[in-house]
């Protein structure tokens, strides 16, 4: 196992010595996924991760199958991981043929998909490009969209608030793809555990999130709460859909199977990262920004771009 100062290092993108394996080494692309809660662009409505999550829920409601889904869609945010929103259609209305869209998407896949279980990954890079059926959303997709998280929450203490909230499509979408990636780890089926992770806050649709203190303070009415909430958002799927997420959600609630655990490791680093990557922009600085992540970056001014830096006492 790795210690806590590896995986520290992991999530928060360092190198990571080629002893480490399993979930810390995944801990760099899974944190890069990440991300994409929080990467918009003009003329699109939400983050790149909302709006994965409502093609993924217009897929299954146009009948494509969750294997299908799951693999077009994890591979598209692998593929946004490097390129952001030059995505496949985006990549088209550019003027790239089908063919040089998808090779552009492979190149980014393969960027980030070197830790990623081999058989998965190729799985994964072959739905690339593949277009994605549509279909009108569901009331409780568009509101999960809408629904903040609650932050961090403990009974006894005021609400922790982190800004910008994600909100509960960006998490569930996020768990989802973290569980594909690692669902190797646990033999788990990584299509069920995509669905576990899509559907796991039906409830929040209705209901607002406040956190472990509300649920504490619920107390013993909290189970029929969520049940009564849940069954809102799942009355508006068809009868087979519904019995597909109430398969996979069935696990969930302990670690007993592969897929109950494959679920709750990929829900507890998503919760986890999503604050550390509120805190670790306390941790920048100009050095690591200038000569790690090379802001002024190499072209034909960078030379004057870094006298102009000099002589002004920024470099």
């Amino acid at each position: 196992m790795a210690g806590p100062q590896l995986m520290l290092q992991a999530a928060r993108g360092r190198d990571v010595p080629a002893e480490v394996t399993g979930a810390a080494a995944l801990m760099p692309l899974l944190r890069e996924l990440g991300h994409l809660k929080r990467i918009t662009s003009a003329g699109r409505a939400g983050s790149i991760a909302t709006r994965l999550f409502g093609q993924a829920w217009s897929a299954l409601i146009a009948g494509a199958e969750p294997g299908d889904v799951m693999r077009g869609t994890v591979a598209a945010a692998l593929a946004a991981a490097r390129l952001g929103d030059l995505d496949a259609a985006k990549l088209r209305e550019l003027g790239l043929t089908h063919a040089e869209a998808v090779e552009v998407l492979q190149r980014s896949f393969d960027a980030v998909a070197e830790e990623v279980h081999a058989g998965l990954a190729a799985d994964l890079r072959a739905a690339l490009g593949n277009d994605v059926p549509s279909n009108r959303l569901p009331p409780f997709v568009l509101a999960l969209s809408e629904q903040p998280r609650a932050g961090v929450t403990c009974p006894g203490k005021p609400r922790l608030m982190l800004q910008p909230a994600e909100n509960h499509a960006e998490h569930s979408i996020t768990v989802a793809l973290y569980a594909v990636l690692l669902s190797p780890l646990y033999d788990a089926d990584p299509s069920q555990a995509f669905l576990a992770g899509i559907g796991h806050h039906f409830h929040n649709a209705a209901m607002p999130d406040s956190g472990f203190t509300g649920e504490v303070m619920l107390g013993d009415l909290l189970d029929g709460v969520i049940e009564r909430a849940r069954l809102f958002a799942m009355a508006e799927l068809a009868p087979d859909l519904r019995a597909r997420f109430a398969e996979a959600l069935a696990p969930i609630g302990i670690a007993e199977t592969p897929e109950g655990r494959c679920f709750n490791a990929a829900d507890v680093i998503d919760r986890v990262l999503e604050i550390e990557q509120h805190l670790v922009t306390r941790e920048a600085t100009m050095e690591s920004v200038l000569h790690e992540h090379h802001l002024v970056h190499a072209g034909p001014v960078k030379d004057f771009h870094d006298r102009t830096l000099a002589e002004g006492g920024l470099l």
